[in-house]
């Protein structure tokens, strides 16, 4: 071996060692990135809900989007995810008026919660539910016509 091969050797090495720790450094930052990335997409929220008009075993049995007034009881659905420890609020509205409010405290990364109105037959037109947080975003919304039988 030359002079000059033994010189370059101890800086090749050198090399070595830095771009090993450089690749085991990305691959941790990399590695972290991925974590922060799934926490991040398992922290935002998700709803679905529908009107049914009733529940079994946690889950609705239909789905209604028209309802005669022969019904007197409706219910709405909330598959929350990503909340939590938070609020979460049924706020019926007819015809632009709060008709109640059920609030709920969400237990777990997924929580499934329903809450029930009892309607007069006079009460026609459109109902929404929105689903509201404690901080009063509103997250989603449904509506439900409430119709006479036709004559």
């Amino acid at each position: 071996m030359s002079m000059h091969d033994s010189i370059h050797f101890p800086r090749a090495r050198s090399l070595l060692r830095r771009l090993r720790a450089s690749l085991v450094a990305s691959f941790v930052l990399l590695a972290g990135l991925g974590v922060a990335a799934d926490a991040l997409a398992q922290e935002v929220p998700s709803v679905t809900a529908q009107f049914t008009t009733a529940i079994e075993n946690r889950e609705p049995v239909d789905q209604i989007t028209f309802v005669r007034n022969d019904v007197g009881k409706v219910f709405f659905f909330s598959d929350l995810r990503g909340l939590a420890g938070k609020t979460v609020i049924h706020r019926w509205i007819h015809d632009g008026q709060t008709m109640a409010e059920v609030r709920f405290e969400v237990g777990g990364p997924r929580w499934r919660v329903w809450s029930s109105k009892d309607l007069m037959p006079d009460w026609i037109g459109d109902w929404t539910v929105e689903i509201v947080t404690g901080e009063g975003e509103v997250l989603a919304a449904e509506t439900f016509t409430y119709t006479a039988p036709e004559s």
